[in-house]
């Protein structure tokens, strides 16, 4: 690791730390962290502590490992919400809504929760209520789902731990850590996230996520239709068509190309 002249040497050494974190494709053991980045034992130790204090690290004691927070996904999706994804996203979905006729929704994963970046609503379809900048229960809708199936399970367990965590509109949606399992498990069975009515009753929704080059997920691109339009055996083909343009997104931001 080498420092930056000027710089804080504790302060190098904590962003060598969240760096690291970052590039994990799942939690890792302190012991692995001060190997890698050739720090002392303690002051890991002490880094760590100091970030769990202000959510950008938690701490797995079954695994006895550690893994970002929901802080770390505030400042990630913070970056997101900027201009370079949203303008890279517009057209694509202005062309997406033209093909398929129904509203299209770019969306990032922001803690617990989905923030929706963009909007693209189709002729004489109704207003829904994922405008831009809306937050929702990431686990309830299309979009959040496909992206909490991109993270690692022992992340998803530490995003929702309890019951409590898991916030409800309809009824309808997952109660329980096990049941969002359950509900993920069969996201990357089927290859895309969607929903049926957890967020507004009568309207299902279908959605592509993809992650950036250390495997984060970095947005979704989501088609929301009357449930009452398709039997649910067509969705597989709906989600295709937003596949095409969630990958021709991923392109743009350099990311990686879907999975979910």
């Amino acid at each position: 690791m080498d420092a930056v002249a000027g710089a804080s040497p504790a302060a190098v050494q904590v962003l060598a730390v969240l760096r690291f974190l970052a590039g994990q494709r799942g939690p890792v053991a302190a012991t692995v962290i001060a190997r890698e980045l050739r720090l002392p034992r303690s002051s890991v130790y002490q880094h760590l502590r100091a970030l769990q204090h202000e959510g950008l690290v938690v701490h797995l004691p079954e695994e006895r490992r550690y893994a970002l927070g929901v802080a770390a996904f505030e400042l990630s999706s913070g970056y997101l919400r900027q201009e370079p994804l949203a303008r890279a996203g517009s057209r694509l979905l202005a062309a997406l809504v033209d093909r398929i006729g129904e509203s299209a929704h770019l969306a990032v994963l922001h803690g617990r929760d989905v923030i929706y970046l963009l909007e693209e609503r189709a002729p004489h379809r109704p207003a829904l209520v994922t405008d831009v900048g809306v937050r929702l229960p990431a686990h309830l809708t299309a979009s959040g789902r496909a992206m909490l199936a991109l993270l690692p399970r022992a992340q998803v367990r530490a995003l929702f731990p309890d019951a409590a965590s898991l916030a409800d509109r309809s009824a309808r949606g997952p109660r329980t850590p096990g049941r969002l399992r359950a509900v993920l498990d069969e996201v990357r069975r089927r290859g895309h996230g969607f929903e049926d009515g957890e967020v507004t009753e009568g309207i299902a929704s279908v959605a592509i996520a993809f992650t950036d080059r250390s495997g984060w997920p970095q947005a979704a691109v989501t088609v929301s239709f009357p449930a009452s339009s398709y039997p649910p055996e067509a969705w597989g083909g709906l989600a295709e068509q937003v596949r095409g343009s969630a990958e021709e997104l991923a392109r743009r931001m350099g990311a990686v190309a879907p999975a979910v």
